[in-house]
């Protein structure tokens, strides 16, 4: 039953969060119960699954009994110009209502303390129609909002409890169901206590499935990719079908540097807002690996939507995105790829807001030499007139080829080769160089705003940690003037040769070290 001093009107507040981009924002989740018809409205721009919530709480709040009050209930969630998405406030809607109509009033517990205040946590929360507390997205991001708020604690499911925890210097407490949380409040339970879990300085990667040491062969790829993923080079590798283009590209993830405490915390931002958080987990540990399919759309992979939500290149984020058959995407699609390759991140716009995700990945993208995948093979004929393998070429452009650094012909391994046990250096082994490499390119960009890797630098970078010798120079000069590259290429050359000179533990890039980076730029385009 309701309280008999339940007679007027009465209001209550409860902090919660919401995601905007891959940040959360603090709401104040307001709940006004008057006297009139019974009515659920909820205001301040709601969406879809913030409309419903009404008709879970309701089912909550009487199956875990309490009283539903007939009233005339108003929710205001402020601020009331920002649009709210999702289902995390089922919860402190609930309690909202259960602290206006005085079912939950805070008392003293068995030893005579003060239980917590409700305005000191901020409560976020799916509710099913039991009662139970069901995970939400971006619970990492809120937890990192109420750490810089200054709240006290922060209620989130059970389910999300470990990704919480990561943040330190702020109280998680995970619940199972609406009672539970009431019960704490009320001063007569207690809920789960997270235990930080961001002691390590670097995380370790997870056991590998694959390992370069399959690869049969194929010495010159396995360098150009070694190359390519100490220095966090774009790479292009065009070879004919069964050549081990995509076999190579899965392994990529296994010889990059473990990540550090700040890269896992940002790319477990970005997969929790989009909802890939595996269930019960703390911090994305290994470096993602995506593959689209090539029908995804331009809004699939770089993110966006009525409403924006990461895209692929964001989910790629301090990984790979794997682009396989590369001329099958729709231009559109490849297009939009160019921002995010020369930026790092993707701004998405819509009349109502204006979004933006980090997009700092490794591409690594296959195609095959013409439509049959034979042109210049020895070992078969090709079988595409001239001109279709003009027009196959041509859908990818050259502005976006300008953008890859490592153009790598990738050629079919003779059947001999495959029965000889040279599987050369192991993914751990090379995982080391490649690791020591970028740990020298760390001490160089010391202080510098985002640079992690040679591939980012501008040219103002280049002028000062890419100087080279006379020699270099000189063939730098000839290289440019017989390819005819461009200005973009001339960068991505000298930024190349940066990383085997790191490779090579040399301060100074020498002219073997550009010889290496050329043959890497040897062409604008792929050619039959």
């Amino acid at each position: 039953m309701l309280p008999s001093v339940y007679s007027t009107r009465m209001l209550a507040r409860i902090k919660s969060a919401a995601v905007l981009g891959i940040d959360a924002y603090l709401v104040d989740v307001e709940t006004d119960i008057a006297h009139g018809l019974p009515s659920f409205a909820t205001v301040g721009l709601p969406l879809g699954a913030v409309k419903e919530g009404k008709e879970r709480v309701g089912a909550a709040i009487a199956n875990s009994d309490f009283e539903f009050p007939l009233r005339r209930i108003t929710v205001n969630l402020a601020p009331a110009d920002v649009r709210k998405d999702g289902s995390a406030f089922d919860l402190p809607i609930a309690l909202g209502i259960l602290t206006a109509t005085e079912q939950l009033r805070p008392s003293r517990n068995g030893r005579g303390q003060e239980v917590p205040a409700l305005s000191d946590y901020l409560v976020v929360g799916e509710l099913g129609l039991e009662g139970d507390i069901r995970p939400v997205r971006g619970a990492l991001s809120m937890a990192l909002a109420a750490r810089a708020s200054g709240m006290r604690g922060v209620v989130v499911p059970i389910a999300n409890l470990a990704e919480a925890s990561v943040v330190d210097h702020v109280t998680v407490l995970g619940a199972r169901r609406l009672r539970d949380v009431a019960d704490f409040f009320a001063g007569a339970g207690a809920l789960k206590r997270g235990r930080a879990t961001r002691t390590p300085s670097v995380l370790p990667p997870r056991a590998q499935r694959v390992d370069f040491a399959d690869v049969r062969a194929q010495e010159q790829a396995k360098r150009a990719l070694e190359v390519a993923a100490a220095g966090a080079h774009n790479l292009l590798m065009i070879g004919p079908p069964g050549s081990g283009k995509t076999m190579l590209a899965r392994r990529i993830p296994t010889i990059l540097p473990p990540m550090t405490l700040d890269e896992a915390l940002e790319t477990t931002k970005i997969h929790s807002v989009a909802g890939l958080l595996p269930p019960a987990s703390s911090l994305v540990r290994s470096r993602p690996f995506r593959a689209p399919h090539h029908t995804i759309s331009d809004a699939g992979l770089v993110g966006g939507g009525s409403y924006p939500r990461p895209g692929e290149v964001s989910l790629a984020h301090r990984g790979v995105l794997f682009l396989d058959e590369l001329p099958e995407f729709r231009k559109n699609v490849l297009e939009v790829l160019r921002q995010p390759l020369e930026d790092g991140f993707v701004t998405i716009s819509r009349a109502v807001t204006s979004l933006c995700y980090p997009a700092r990945f490794m591409l690594a993208a296959a195609m095959n030499p013409c439509p049959c995948g034979y042109a210049g093979s020895a070992a078969r004929e090709c079988t595409c007139a001239p001109i279709l393998v003009e027009r196959y070429l041509s859908r990818v452009s050259g502005p976006l080829l300008d953008r890859i650094d490592i153009h790598l012909h990738v050629p079919a391994v003779p059947h001999a080769e495959l029965s000889v046990d040279r599987s050369g250096d192991s993914s751990d082994a090379i995982r080391a160089r490649v690791a020591q490499a970028r740990s020298r390119q760390l001490q160089r960009f010391a202080g510098e705003s985002g640079l992690y890797a040679n591939a980012h630098m501008g040219p103002r970078d280049l002028e000062r940690f890419c100087s080279v010798n006379e020699e270099a120079d000189a063939l730098l000069k000839t290289a440019i003037a017989r390819l005819r590259l461009s200005a973009r290429a001339y960068h991505r050359i000298l930024k190349i040769a940066r990383t085997i000179a790191d490779l090579a533990n040399s301060e100074a890039v020498e002219a073997r070290h550009v010889s290496e980076a050329v043959q890497y730029r040897g062409l604008d385009r792929p050619r039959a």
